[in-house]
């Protein structure tokens, strides 16, 4: 019985980008449905009825749902190529919790600039600097968070060096000023086909980010 692996998933996703990354690493082929976050299909609603989101993976008929679960799951699922999470249990330990912490900082205080105005804007943009200085005093002087490989926190993170151009011109800050040695670790991953291949335009991002503020009537 052949393979089935079904990704639904948004253009724009970070979230999701993780999986298509992950995936590409992996060598699996699947087949791409991309979604209206808009007009919610009943395939998303009946694959994910918890949270109705995406990315959602389809492995032979049966839904994964949440992209650091999903990724982890196609570490453990196709096993004979490309490692995503390290072996030793302290360093997976702690590539789960920086994976943490960029979700509930890197994620939301990015979105936040664009979401919010004035003095909460000026918060946010402190905050997702401060978030950032973290993560690349957490990088180092390493090519990349696993060290020599890539792996499961460069998955995690790169995703959102899409949306630095709309962060960027939304808060009027330089990131290669404020994180310059991230910056080049951003370069770095840029150079491998898995990442390159997957990550939207940024500017197309920012066009995007512009419809969204239109239409929840930010001005």
């Amino acid at each position: 019985m052949a393979e089935s692996v079904v990704l639904l998933d948004f253009w724009a996703s970070a979230f999701g980008l993780r999986v298509r990354i992950a995936l590409a690493e992996k060598r699996v082929e699947y087949e791409y449905k991309e979604q209206d976050l808009c007009n919610k299909s009943p395939f998303l609603l009946q694959s994910n009825p918890v949270h109705k989101k995406i990315p959602v993976l389809i492995h032979n008929g049966r839904p994964i749902c949440e992209s650091h679960i999903i990724v982890e799951y196609i570490d453990e699922v196709w096993t004979d190529r490309s490692p995503l999470l390290p072996k030793d249990p302290y360093q997976r330990a702690n590539a789960r919790f920086w994976t943490d912490y960029i979700n509930k900082k890197v994620y939301d205080t990015g979105s936040n600039i664009w979401k919010k105005k004035g003095e909460a804007k000026e918060a946010a943009k402190k905050e997702f600097i401060e978030s950032l200085k973290l993560v690349e005093g957490q990088l180092g002087d390493e090519p990349y968070f696993g060290g020599e490989t890539f792996g499961y926190v460069d998955i995690m993170l790169i995703p959102f060096a899409s949306w630095f151009h709309a962060y960027e011109t939304e808060g009027n800050f330089k990131m290669e000023n404020e994180c310059p040695k991230l910056m080049e670790w951003v370069k770095r991953c840029k150079e491998r086909k898995s990442v390159y291949k997957a990550l939207p335009d940024p500017h197309k991002v920012y066009d995007f980010v512009l419809s969204m503020k239109k239409r929840l009537g930010i001005e």
